[in-house]
């Protein structure tokens, strides 16, 4: 489909210029728990839809 080559061609663009780990699909890689040092938000729902439970030190 061509919505997914677009897709596919803006994350290619992006991680060249940001690096690896810049941008991802939802639900490509989803982080273990301890993997990722993160620090809370206070926020749940935001500490959720981040992925790994808040925000990621070193980010």
């Amino acid at each position: 489909m061509e919505k997914d080559k677009a897709l596919d061609s803006a994350v290619s663009q992006i991680t060249k210029a940001y690096g690896k780990g810049a941008i991802m699909r939802l639900g490509e890689h989803v982080a273990q728990r301890g993997e990722v040092t993160v620090i809370s938000t206070g926020a749940l729902p935001l500490d959720l839809a981040l992925g790994v439970g808040g925000i990621p030190r070193g980010r």
